[in-house]
């Protein structure tokens, strides 16, 4: 699933993009049966309309609690005439995205980066992770470790993360439906369970951190569907080593338009959960004293297995972990620490404060 901020960028991409008589980009159509190859794909793939790779984890070391952190590195190429020779023109726009979730001051603290590819300011390589964006970036090593280095406006983060695990492709073999229609789709692999080390900087002071955090990388060239207003997602890390990737896509009215997932058991065997699969059952909500939006922050998600349903109730480490994007031009969501019984994870709730659009 994901992401507001990827949304909210495509809207971006369309002031940026060319007059009516130019032809349009020739993007790729997302299709089933396409395999995955490593490490290719854990590189940009520039002919798509969009793509994210997305961190989110739980670091120890910077305070009596558990602090959260999401980085965000989006790619998206807009509607610009491939033929148009000028070096000015915006064959790609790169985005990211930086947050702290701190219960000590019990809010968000965030930044963002976004220029156009070129100019040695701003790049995102084909063939394996290495992304740029003017003074933050996110590379892999030959080693199989993922570096980011984040020096954001209140904050820096300098993490290293160490997959522990095989990667997990979503759907079928990668490619994971959004909608009724087979277009409305993505290929979308996750990482889990990835040891993190580095450091926080807060106040000038360095302080060594570590956890364990998720990698979701997805991309694709077609929106949702249209009637859609929001989605619901998790990531969770279970403390027995399995892990649990869970989404619903709503309508309006509050009804699932959609919902998929994938189950890793401890054993290391996958169970990819389709929409008959996947309920998402609020059983609290919170409603933000800044934009009003209610928020069901305490959830389950009910998912059923093969050797029966389970039921993973999902609860905020703390309530106000809003982001208000509003003053940079992004969109409203909540994004946030929570916990299960057994596990540690990240819940993304989008549309409540309004429906996640973009120009189709």
């Amino acid at each position: 699933m994901r992401r507001p901020l990827a949304l909210a960028l495509l809207a971006l991409c369309a002031t940026w993009s060319v007059p009516a008589a130019s032809p349009p980009p020739d993007y790729p159509v997302v299709v089933p049966g396409v395999p995955l190859r490593f490490p290719r794909d854990h590189g940009a793939h520039s002919a798509f309309r969009t793509e994210w790779w997305y961190l989110t984890g739980w670091l120890e070391g910077a305070g009596e609690r558990p602090v959260g952190f999401q980085i965000t590195f989006f790619r998206s190429r807009p509607a610009t005439d491939p033929a148009n020779p000028s070096a000015f023109a915006p064959r790609q726009i790169l985005f990211a995205h930086a947050a702290l979730s701190d219960p000590a001051r019990g809010k968000l603290v965030h930044d963002q980066r976004i220029a156009r590819q070129g100019f040695g300011i701003a790049s995102a390589r084909e063939g394996d992770t290495s992304i740029r964006l003017l003074d933050w970036r996110l590379d892999r090593r030959a080693d199989g470790t993922f570096h980011a280095v984040v020096p954001a406006q209140d904050f820096a983060l300098d993490l290293r993360f160490a997959p522990t695990q095989p990667i997990m492709l979503n759907g079928d073999k990668g490619y994971s439906r959004k909608g009724a229609r087979p277009e409305e789709a993505s290929y979308y692999y996750s990482m889990p369970h990835l040891t993190v080390s580095g450091t926080i900087t807060r106040g000038g002071k360095p302080i060594p951190v570590g956890g364990r955090a998720w990698l979701d990388r997805e991309w694709s060239s077609s929106p949702l569907p249209p009637e859609a207003v929001g989605w619901d997602w998790t990531g969770i890390n279970f403390d027995d080593g399995a892990a649990l990737m869970a989404f619903q896509v709503r309508a309006r009215d509050g009804r699932a338009l959609h919902a998929g997932g994938t189950y890793r058991g401890p054993d290391g065997k996958q169970v990819a959960l389709g929409a008959a699969d996947v309920r998402f059952l609020p059983r609290r909500r919170w409603r933000s004293p800044d934009t009003g939006a209610s928020y069901p922050v305490a959830a389950n998600f009910e998912i059923r297995l093969p050797g029966g349903a389970r039921r993973i109730a999902l609860t905020p480490l703390f309530d106000a972990q809003e982001l208000d994007g509003r003053s940079a031009g992004m969109p409203v969501y909540w994004e946030g620490l929570v916990t299960t019984p057994g596990g540690r994870g990240y819940l993304e709730l989008t549309g409540y404060a309004g429906a996640v659009t973009l120009d189709r």
